[in-house]
């Protein structure tokens, strides 16, 4: 009888769906974290644009990413045209390993453009040539609760 019990009491926790046996917990500062970034860029300039993404936001991303912050990122660009008041040119869906993986942007910056200035000029010719832009949290909803 002894050894019927630990059986017993695993089946009762099992049946009762204890969160230990059921699913494994992650803690939230573990749980991968995800930024949309969206750009508009002024007509006639997405080629001007598009290179000085590449040379600087895209090679720090794949820093990020060799380094072990960003687990994926991925660009989008429509394939066809909408309204002007809904239009976007680019956007970048990052995911990141977790929440303080987020941060290390700038040291990023630094290490691969050690010339602050010309990187900083460069920046802000993109950041002329963006009409409009948002950067934001998102996360995956459930479809079983909207959370």
């Amino acid at each position: 009888m002894k050894n019927l019990l630990p059986v017993l009491l695993i089946a009762i926790l099992f049946i009762c769906g204890s969160p230990l046996l059921t699913r494994a917990q992650v803690s939230p500062s573990e749980k991968p974290y995800m930024e949309e970034w969206v750009y508009r860029v002024k007509y006639g300039f997405k080629d001007e644009w598009w290179k000085i993404f590449q040379k600087y936001q895209l090679a720090i991303l794949n820093r990020e990413k060799e380094l072990g912050y960003i687990v994926s990122y991925t660009v989008y660009c429509p394939s066809l045209h909408i309204s002007e008041e809904s239009r976007w040119d680019y956007q970048v869906e990052v995911v990141f390993k977790n929440r303080a993986a987020s941060s290390h942007g700038s040291e990023v910056e630094k290490e691969l453009f050690p010339e602050m200035l010309t990187f900083r000029k460069e920046e802000n010719r993109r950041w002329e040539l963006t009409t409009n832009h948002w950067d934001m949290p998102i996360h995956i909803a459930d479809p079983n609760t909207g959370d």
